[in-house]
């Protein structure tokens, strides 16, 4: 726990009423301080560390100006609201962000009141904020509503969407841009500033308001003042888009100066409708590493705050992430029809290598998923093969045009499905259990899940080498350990395979539980299949080993309904076999952040939690737990 003493300041404030207690001159102090405690605590937990850096000023400014939580602020994503918890009584307990038990790395509504929304996804505030601003005009309340937008998050489609709502209903909402794309010298910060704190005043707001003051005028001059206002504005500041959209804009100003930010805030608080504050941050402020590399340093594993040398921890295998990133280089420099797509990750979803080594045949469409697909399906069109790089939970967003322009066109699209199954720290808003359940129902569509690294390369070359739209899941983090062959291998289509031969009891697992499938079998003296296909699945294996064993144990990293052992529940109905079936994997709740061993333990799938749960059913364990002689099975 960070010591008292070096943040005097930062531990008197619990809360934001605190802060509205100190004087404006002592806010700088506070920004350094907590700039040091987010770095501190980070170094040691790992989490997002540049984009709260960056937003140190204006999360002070915003909580110094409004009266939160009556005032509603929403955060896009959870990335840069670090210093927004640090402050709004979670202080003390931030040294468990993102631990088991303990904070979560994203708003939580029910972690405090003053997370008003909660989202691990990007470019949904202003929509949220929206609702919120509409909900106190219906009821009447006197509430200001503000939403911080930033971190790429501009470039998702549902923004605009929620922006051109907003200024059509002329609601009372101030969307704040968190730019920290862009950087200011300092002769621009100043003017800039300058202008915001002259035009969100009311002497500037009440003449450009007025019509009083411009009916006085001869009509020749009043539409000479309105274009010179028009040119003036176009010459002076970004504002011509989101003026058309109906809002009030503002900037760009300096998001790190406290002064002029806490003046701007206040000044455009007083004002009424749509508003727009374009704030301009640096990612990664007050901590030279991170400043250098605020990709980097955007997420983090623990590291040395005074060199900034991340920990590296021995890695036992490889990632599949860095299994794919491999496959879609050595593919493309077989097929030049191959084109890698990612909706802006493309570190996270392995495409560092390729991009650069294929620049021209890389595409990073932005926050935009949903485009991603349709853009995909756009270049299959044309007799190319797209493999769109995508998080399990990101493609969730683009479900329209998976069925509608993929699927229902039977087009060559390739999906690399990253983050499948339980993701670990961050938790219920990343969490990738339910993409069996959305693409086993979609007409065309071949899923498949590998055990291992091997073979997750070879279910990437039968996928792209396969007439019509494909996915190949697979974890985060790495695999079992099975090496790779340089050569690919095309799969049987819709084929497992047996991997351990036992009596009695059958587990059928997907994906890389595979491992713990067969070291709870060891136990049970368990046969144990390799599935591989999810769809279409292997009808001959289920239906042969539902006839030569007793009880079928289907295992997945994934909710149960709906899931794969939901698809073997179903081929046995339609073939009315009669055998005992126990469904393994996630249950119907939402899991909260943890490491990704401590999730799979807490729903059964370790290999004590596979033997336990058929031990329970066959009535094979005593009092105690332990296994008695396992009792003959009968079909």
């Amino acid at each position: 726990m960070p010591e008292t003493a070096e943040y005097p300041l930062l531990y008197s404030i619990d809360t934001p009423r605190q802060l509205k207690l100190l004087q404006p001159e002592q806010l700088p102090q506070l920004a350094e301080e907590l700039r040091r405690f987010l770095i501190e605590v980070t170094s040691q937990t790992g989490g997002h560390l540049a984009p709260g850096l960056g937003a140190v000023e204006l999360t002070l400014a915003l909580h110094y100006v409004f009266d939160t939580p009556k005032d509603r602020l929403v955060w896009d994503i959870g990335h840069q609201a670090y210093p927004h918890k640090i402050i709004t009584g979670r202080r003390d307990r931030f040294t468990t962000i993102r631990q088991f038990g303990g904070l979560s790395g994203f708003l939580k509504r029910t972690e405090s009141e003053y997370d008003t929304f909660g989202a691990g996804h990007a470019s949904t505030s202003v929509s949220a904020a929206l609702g919120m601003a509409v909900a106190a005009s219906a009821r009447g309340e006197d509430r200001e509503v503000v939403a911080v937008i930033g971190d790429g998050a501009l470039t998702g489609g549902m923004a605009y969407e929620a922006l051109n709502n907003a200024g059509d209903l002329d609601a009372n909402l101030l969307v704040i841009l968190n730019d920290n794309e862009m950087s200011i010298s300092p002769n621009v910060g100043a003017i800039s500033n300058y202008l915001a704190r002259i035009l969100s005043g009311r002497t500037y707001t009440s003449v450009r308001e007025s019509k009083t003051v411009l009916s006085t005028l001869p009509p020749p001059l009043v539409s000479y003042a309105r274009r010179c206002e028009e040119h003036i504005k176009g010459m002076l500041m970004p504002s011509t888009l989101f003026e058309e959209l109906g809002f009030y804009y503002i900037g760009p100003v300096d998001g790190h100066d406290l002064k002029s930010l806490v003046k701007t805030l206040e000044n455009m608080r007083d004002l009424d409708g749509p508003r727009f504050l374009h704030v301009v941050t640096q990612k990664g402020k007050g901590y030279e590493p991170a400043e250098s590399d605020p990709c980097v340093y955007h997420g983090v594993s623990p590291f040395n705050p005074s060199t900034g040398k991340l920990e590296s921890k021995p890695v036992k295998t490889r990632t599949f992430t860095n299994v794919f990133g491999d496959w879609l280089c050595d593919m493309a420099g077989m097929d030049d029809r191959l084109m890698g797509i990612t909706p802006a990750m493309r570190e996270g979803s392995g495409l560092v290598k390729f991009s650069t080594i294929y620049p021209d045949r890389y595409f990073d469409v932005g926050i935009a998923e949903q485009h991603s697909l349709t853009f995909a399906a756009g270049l299959a069109c044309e007799g190319l093969k797209p493999v769109v790089a995508i998080y399990s939970t990101f493609l969730q967003r683009a479900y329209d045009q998976l069925i509608h322009d993929i699927s229902i066109q039977d087009l060559d699209v390739l999906f690399a499905i990253d983050r499948a199954g339980f993701v670990g720290a961050d938790g219920a808003t990343h969490s990738g259990t339910y993409d069996y359940s959305y693409l086993r129902c979609i007409p065309n569509m071949l899923i498949m899940a590998p055990a291992d690294e091997a073979e997750c390369r070879n279910m990437l070359y039968t996928g792209f080498m396969h007439q019509g739209p494909a996915t190949v899941r697979y974890p985060r983090g790495g695999g079992p350990g099975v090496a790779e062959s340089e050569d690919m291998e095309m799969l049987p289509i819709g084929k497992g395979e047996i991997r351990r031969q036992g009596r009695d009891v059958a587990i059928l697992a997907f994906g890389t539980l595979l491992a713990p499938a067969l070291e709870a079998a060891e136990t049970l003296d368990a046969t144990v299949a390799n599935m591989r296909f999810v769809k279409p699945l292997d009808r001959e294996l289920v239906l042969g080993l539902a006839e030569s064993h007793g009880c079928l144990v289907t295992v997945e990293d994934h909710v149960v309904a709906g899931g794969a052992g939901s698809a073997v529940n179903e081929l046995l109905l339609a073939e009315q076999r009669q055998v005992d079936v126990i469904n393994l994997g996630a249950p119907d709740r939402h899991f909260d952040h943890g490491s990704q061993q401590q999730q799979l333990t807490a729903c059964g799938l370790d290999p004590e939690g596979i033997v336990a749960a058929v031990q329970d059913r066959l009535g094979t364990r005593d009092d105690s737990g332990q296994t008695t002689n396992v009792k003959p099975l009968r079909r």
